[in-house]
């Protein structure tokens, strides 16, 4: 997929370069406030353990990773956990969607999104779920159609401290 700021792509596979520019990105996000699991500063080493931990589970099979590219390099990410429950087999959960601050604003996260519910449709999901802490980001949602479920407060701490709440939503795909 080709979006303003590069394309958009699956990646079944990733080397060492690659898990570099994603440590990259993930610790432009923290850095810049996003609420994604690290605290703030997030080390390096830390940042390419996750990674190379993502990396396997995209080997397993038991995710999905789509990574979008410019002209500096991967500018953003977003993952679809595609290994659930036996009696969830219809369901993926879309994880850490990731755009890095050069970047925002130019349409790249909504094309990280059409990108992954195509790919869970290629993957026969007909629901996705996630929760997001980004105001920013649940604009995004909303306005390319996920519905919201509900905020439950205090669920996260921000990476420099300090509690935020996180709103759950899902998408039908089956429609």
């Amino acid at each position: 997929m080709i979006t303003p700021r590069g394309s958009v792509k699956r990646v079944h596979a990733l080397d060492d370069s690659q898990i570099e520019e994603l440590a990259d990105v993930l610790i432009d996000c923290v850095e810049g406030g996003a609420s994604v699991s690290f605290m703030h500063p997030l080390p390096r080493d830390r940042a390419i353990a996750f990674w190379r931990g993502v990396a396997q589970s995209v080997a397993a099979g038991e995710r999905a990773l789509l990574v979008a590219d410019d002209a500096q390099g991967v500018c953003g990410t977003v993952q679809l956990v595609l290994d659930q429950p036996e009696n969830q087999p219809h369901r993926a959960d879309l994880s850490k969607m990731l755009v890095h601050r050069r970047a925002r604003r130019q349409g790249l996260g909504a094309a990280l999104l059409r990108a992954a519910e195509a790919t869970a449709r290629e993957c026969r999901k007909t629901l996705l779920v996630l929760d997001t802490a980004s105001d920013n980001a649940e604009r995004l949602y909303e306005r390319v159609g996920w519905q919201t479920v509900g905020v439950i407060p205090g669920y996260a701490l921000l990476p420099q401290g300090g509690l935020c709440g996180t709103t759950v939503y899902y998408r039908n795909l089956g429609a």
